[in-house]
């Protein structure tokens, strides 16, 4: 969960070159320029990083620079702290130890140029990153659960209302990731302008960048507060999320959270050079991250001091902020990189997700994930048998009352199945059909607790020939049979889940609504299967 960030002076450039199409947009005097202060340049591709060297360990102390986040709880409880110290897990179990820095600038540059050891980081910031990147991923740390989130104009009830719209979010991380991946799922593309005064492309969903996720928060409040509409959201993470909301006076929303739709997982990234020069450290850094991990999960309550005095925060604090990730043992961390796992998103399918959702113009040539995963300590871990009673246990969490389809879904989509003529057999040979099934099940497997609701169409291409032969009576009876036809297409599509991709049957529901949804005068654009996603918040 590490920011990206412009350095220093860089920023201070972009600013000032913003301040002049800033004040010409808004047209009253400092006041704009002010307002859009959070801003900074939208780059059109991706930053370079420092050359790659290997980090050297000095006095047997290796460096690990991670952020403010309670999902490193486990790393922090294995070392007894931020500073290297005998007592720590690493020092006893493996002679070697550990200082933990907390920042929130980038660290990519000094990762990658050995002048840190290890980090952590997101599978999208590595698809982002690609080849420059030169850091192995040996294990995962876990998920964020709700820390980071989409904040709306209060209007605005579901993805696909962002088309057109104007949001603010941090390049190149998780809330840049978070949006695009939504956004995609909605089949919306993703529009970058250069300020707000650049004009918004009416067919997709338009960003802004600031310096972090609470800035981009700040920007869009104090829109709300000023009464102007340039701003329909925000992504941030928390406390802020709910900060905009409740300062809001009722203008914001909380559209979603990843509480429960994980595809922003943390892993632990290593030095490459440091890596493969020592593997039996790295092997010791994993088994203690994972150590760490069962501690903080099976008693939370025995390292509340030693968490608030690392993250500086205040007790009561520490439990609630734990509640908002789910740290990841050794099966849930085999499950994850293999793809095996079913109740959360793989490293594969957030990597390959981030590869989609950033598009050609960022990445042209995109790194295969395999590159940067190295499974030997994990196969280390396990040889061990330290962690042989373990499970997967990722589950919803739910306020209540669990996922519904009343009401509005997060997002919707239209799918156009080829079905074979006047039929409710799909065509199993067309590849397509096969990608689209599987798209459905990722949405089910990504987000515990979800609900799809497919909606069944046909096309009326013939129904005013069926008022020329037989008049408004014939036209109600071939209508429920058309209702009954795109009633069983859907209910195919949701026996195929099942049988195929092992989807669970009170997940999916079906509906079908004939011809009286067209979306367009094509006929093939009317011959669809509408899926609404329902998440649990």
């Amino acid at each position: 969960m590490k920011p990206w960030s412009l350095p220093r002076a860089a920023l201070s450039a972009a600013l000032l070159a913003l301040l002049p199409c800033v004040a010409r947009a808004q047209g009253d005097g400092l006041k704009g320029v002010i307002d859009d202060a959070e801003l900074v340049e939208t780059r059109t591709e991706i930053p370079r990083l420092l050359a790659a060297a290997a980090y050297e360990m000095k006095d047997g102390i290796l460096d690990i620079e991670l952020s403010e986040y309670a999902g490193y709880a486990g790393l922090v409880v294995a070392n007894g702290g931020l500073e290297p110290n005998d007592a720590s897990w690493f020092a006893k179990k493996h002679g070697f130890k550990v200082r933990i820095r907390l920042s929130e600038e980038e660290s990519w540059s000094a990762l990658n140029s050995g002048k840190i050891g290890a980090s952590a980081t997101t599978p999208d910031v590595l698809a982002a990153y690609g080849r420059q990147f030169q850091v192995v991923v040996p294990a995962q740390i876990g998920f964020s659960r709700g820390a980071d989130g989409v904040v709306v104009r209060s209007e605005i009830k579901r993805i696909n209302q962002l088309k057109g719209k104007v949001l603010a979010a941090c390049q190149f991380t998780e809330t840049d990731f978070f949006l695009r991946y939504l956004a995609q799922e909605a089949g919306l593309r993703v529009n970058l302008l250069a300020d707000l005064a650049a004009a918004p492309d009416p067919e997709q969903v338009n960003m802004v960048y600031c310096a972090d996720g609470p800035a981009a928060g700040d920007l869009f409040l104090r829109d709300l507060k000023a009464g102007r509409s340039r701003l329909a959201g925000c992504v941030t993470w928390a406390p802020k999320t709910g900060e905009v909301v409740d300062a809001s006076n009722g203008k914001a929303t909380l559209l979603t959270t990843n509480r429960n739709l994980l595809v922003i997982a943390d892993v632990l990234v290593v030095n490459r050079g440091f890596a493969q020069q020592n593997p039996k450290v790295v092997a010791g850094l994993v088994e203690g991250l994972l150590d760490g991990n069962r501690q903080v999960r099976t008693a939370p309550d025995g390292h509340v001091a030693l968490l608030a005095r690392a993250f500086r925060w205040e007790p009561a604090d520490v439990k609630g902020e734990l509640a908002k990730v789910h740290l990841a043992n050794l099966p849930e961390n085999q499950a994850f990189f293999s793809g095996a796992i079913d109740a959360a998103g793989s490293f594969g399918g957030i990597y390959q997700s981030a590869v989609l959702a950033y598009g050609p113009s960022l990445l042209p040539n995109p790194a295969d994930p395999d590159r940067f995963f190295d499974g030997q300590a994990l196969a280390a871990a396990q040889a061990s048998g330290a962690f042989a009673s373990e499970k997967v246990a990722i589950a919803p969490i739910s306020s209540g009352g669990g996922a519904s389809v009343e009401g509005d879904p997060l997002l919707s989509k239209d799918i156009r199945f080829l079905f074979e003529p006047n039929s409710a057999t799909l065509d199993q040979k067309n590849a397509q059909n096969l990608e689209d099934l599987g798209a459905i099940a990722r949405l089910v497997q990504v987000s515990p607790g979800s609900m799809v609701l497919l909606r069944g169409h046909v096309d009326n291409s013939m129904l005013e020939t069926f008022r020329k032969q037989g008049g408004e009576a014939l036209v109600r009876q071939m209508a429920l049979k058309a209702m009954q036809l795109s009633k069983e297409r859907a209910g195919e599509i949701r026996r195929l889940l099942i049988e195929r991709h092992k989807v669970d049957a009170t997940r999916l529901e079906v509906v079908g609504r004939g011809w009286d949804e067209p979306t367009g005068k094509e006929a093939e654009q009317n011959r669809r299967v509408e899926v609404q996603w329902f998440t649990l918040e």
